[in-house]
């Protein structure tokens, strides 16, 4: 099936407010969260299911186990109830959240982003929860719908990829490897991450490095 964008956007936004805003919230109090939902999304980019592996929110993790969604993997703690953008996530955890807070603040330094942790002063997901917006704010401009430009997704795709020659014992090609480039959901040739022409480049310059045999013979089975 085709990915179609506009339906991946609709969808994402629906089952996130469907899951931070349960049925029995006050008509106020859920128009302040909806509101602050909508804000996020315009500000940070669309929901998504995970994010590629280069990704200032998920990078900072083991080269040879690769993450794509934030957990203690990548440096985090305390997360709870958690849901994803392009460019920042929220979690409600059930405690003061403080855990959150001093974990992004002990995060690496980022020399392209700055990661950043606030409370949410709207009900999410439960009122005995505690929303944490955890936000990812690049120094570099961005494209249409907060989507990455190419001159920021190759050069850190290839800062987490071409060390792993060093270890690696085969090539895998852009099939197997697509949604830790350019994230989830996505289609053969974009995501909500990138758009089509970045992809194409992204895709190009993989296929170059792994056909130098530099990770080593090409993988060529269980390719979806």
């Amino acid at each position: 099936m085709a990915f179609r964008a506009d339906e991946s956007v609709n969808s994402g936004f629906e089952s996130v407010k469907s899951y931070f805003i349960p049925r029995g919230v006050e008509t106020k109090e859920r128009k302040r969260s909806e509101d602050k939902l909508l804000d996020i999304v315009e500000k940070y980019g669309p929901v998504v299911e995970s994010y590629p592996s280069w990704h200032p929110l998920v990078t900072h993790h083991d080269d040879q186990s690769p993450t794509t969604t934030p957990s203690d993997r990548c440096g985090y703690k305390g997360l709870d109830h958690t849901r994803y953008f392009v460019n920042a996530f929220i979690t409600c955890p059930y405690g003061d959240g403080q855990e959150v807070l001093d974990s992004v603040e002990s995060l690496p330094y980022s020399p392209v982003a700055r990661i950043s942790a606030e409370r949410l002063e709207v009900e999410l997901y439960q009122s005995n929860a505690n929303p944490i917006l955890v936000s990812c704010d690049w120094d570099k401009p961005l494209s249409d719908n907060c989507m990455i430009p190419a001159s920021i997704a190759v050069p850190l795709m290839l800062q987490k990829e071409v060390p792993c020659w060093e270890w690696s014992t085969r090539g895998e090609t852009w099939e197997s490897m697509r949604s830790y480039f350019i994230g989830s959901p996505h289609g053969s040739r974009s995501s909500l991450f990138v758009n089509q022409e970045t992809a194409l480049t992204m895709k190009r310059i993989w296929s170059l490095l792994i056909n130098t045999g530099m990770f080593g013979p090409i993988k060529v089975s269980n390719q979806y």
